[in-house]
């Protein structure tokens, strides 16, 4: 049995016992997604969410989050009503949602127009939604990848260090406001009843709303996944441009060191990933020539 397949395994053990203490009918559960959280829908228009071990209060942070926008009417994913959440199994954190419609990846331009009305809400006042923290889980993600040779991981440590020590100087910009904290194009969707929701809001936060904007920035000049043309239009309808500010690197340069780990983390639990991490790791160490970089998706 692989490491993947042995994690899908607790994760459903996990699973069984939180629907037993919620009394939530777990027959015909089926895995949609095992990445960094396990997604599975179940009977009722349900899905059930299944953390990693140690985020118990960024789940319970993610369900007040949800239930506050909510009370705001800003579309964003809905937390399962009449139901004590998060339950915690063996220290992983178990939630569920309401289903959404049938939706796709939303296009630059909606990913503007969400991130907009989010960073327009004042911060809640009725709990604390915390402060970003870019780096969250990144060192634990090199100590356990265990793909990585150990002259990779000290490369690695050590770059997360000059990155901790460039955000320490990070110059002002916008005002802080709440951001989603992991706002990629494909955590912001369009349903097919016209939505255009938020999800996975578990890194929501105060802190500098250039850290949302840089993942669309990214995604046009790192990974050339949408045109020039597109993120024009992202930020035309923002309203502000974080490649033209002087911290626009220092956030850039973190983003993608968090997509490097993230691979590393999956090729630890599925070794067939390994080239990509690889192929990112010397993207990064200027081994590949100039940005735009292709570099293929992992779970």
């Amino acid at each position: 049995m692989t490491l993947a397949r042995e994690a899908e395994t607790a994760t459903k053990s996990i699973l069984r016992a939180a629907c037993q203490q919620a009394g939530i009918d777990l027959r015909g559960a089926e895995l949609i997604r095992f990445g960094e959280n396990a997604l599975y829908r179940l009977p009722g228009g349900i899905i059930a969410r299944v953390s990693r071990a140690g985020q118990v209060a960024a789940a319970a942070r993610e369900v007040r989050v949800a239930r506050w926008l909510e009370s705001h009417k800003v579309p964003a994913v809905q937390a399962l009503p009449g139901v004590e959440q998060p339950a915690e199994i063996d220290g992983r954190a178990v939630t569920w949602w309401r289903e959404l419609p049938p939706h796709r990846h939303g296009t630059a331009l909606e990913v503007a127009a969400a991130l907009r009305l989010l960073h327009d809400l004042p911060p809640p006042t009725t709990f604390d939604v915390g402060r970003l923290d870019p780096f969250v889980r990144l060192a634990e993600r090199i100590d356990r990848a265990a793909t990585l040779t150990e002259p990779d991981r000290a490369w690695m440590r050590k770059h997360l260090a000059g990155l901790r020590a460039r955000w320490a100087s990070l110059p002002g910009g916008l005002p802080e406001s709440v951001v989603h904290g992991d706002a990629w194009i494909g955590n912001v969707v369009a349903t097919d009843d016209g939505r255009v929701v938020l999800l996975d809001l578990e890194r929501c936060s105060v802190g500098p709303p250039e850290w949302d904007l840089v993942s669309t920035a990214v995604k046009a000049f790192t990974l050339a996944g949408i045109t020039e043309e597109d993120y024009r239009q992202f930020v035309g309808s923002y309203g502000h441009d974080v490649t033209q500010w002087d911290g626009f690197e220092i956030l850039r340069d973190i983003r993608e060191f968090r997509m490097a780990c993230m691979a590393a983390q999956v090729a630890g639990e599925n070794p067939v990933r390994h080239p990509e991490v690889e192929h990112r790791l010397a993207c990064l160490r200027g081994q590949r020539g100039a940005r735009p970089w292709t570099w293929t998706a992992v779970p």
